[in-house]
């Protein structure tokens, strides 16, 4: 019978499908993670918009978990939340948090290291008011990452929400909900390799640690780094 290291230890696998040249990548990130997105939606990727979010607060003990992409432009990378929730008290306390994405039909990595700010309320009218009604209502009724007593309980404060408002009636977005909105600083590109010589290309703004980067675009910096 196998045991859990030798299952671990045979779990190894040989990336072959593609490769990730300098020269071919789009002047910016942007432009580069929507060529990457179509590609995965294309590929039928099993929700592709799926990514990580770490953030750190004061205490300096990071948290992960994930989160859905819901928007993205030159203005950054766009979720929504509970700004009460871990998340949103840990983003208050230290703006700086990260995303990654793994699509691994493609063989592909995304992460993004940069500064979280919350979007303007009209936008965040907007998309509350796109949800599911019952969504909604959960956003009212769940006090995210807080204790409660059971499910139960979250139950019929969610019931209760729903006999508040008829179903024909517009939902208020609580003010504590809302998005963020993630301004890239770096934006690392991972495209998986045979014999572990991965192609990983970064773009960076401001300072970098070498200054003879292989491509300058605008504002953003492009270089391979080491896998």
């Amino acid at each position: 019978m196998s045991t859990k290291k030798d299952i671990l230890r045979q779990l190894r696998k040989e990336y072959t499908l593609q490769g990730l040249s300098r020269r071919e990548v789009a002047p910016t990130p942007f432009q580069q993670f929507d060529n990457w997105f179509l590609e995965a939606w294309d590929a039928e990727v099993p929700e592709p918009n799926a990514m990580t979010l770490c953030t750190v607060g004061k205490a300096g003990k990071p948290s992960a978990r994930i989160v859905l992409l819901k928007d993205f432009d030159e203005g950054g990378f766009v979720f929504y939340t509970n700004y009460n929730s871990l998340k949103g008290q840990q983003i208050a306390e230290n703006p700086f948090v990260s995303l990654s994405f793994f699509w691994q039909p493609l063989e592909r990595q995304v992460r993004i290291e940069g500064i979280a700010e919350k979007i303007g309320a009209n936008e965040s009218d907007q998309y509350f008011q796109s949800r599911p009604r019952g969504s909604r209502l959960a956003a009212i009724a769940s006090p995210q990452s807080q204790v409660i007593e059971s499910r139960d309980w979250l139950e019929k404060i969610w019931r209760e929400q729903e006999n508040i408002f008829t179903e024909k009636e517009r939902i208020p977005r609580p003010e504590n909900w809302g998005g963020f909105s993630v301004k890239p600083e770096r934006v690392e590109f991972w495209q998986g390799r045979d014999n572990r010589l991965h192609d990983r290309i970064v773009y960076e703004t401001g300072e970098i640690y070498k200054a003879d980067a292989d491509k300058t675009t605008g504002q953003w910096r492009i270089h391979r780094l080491a896998p």
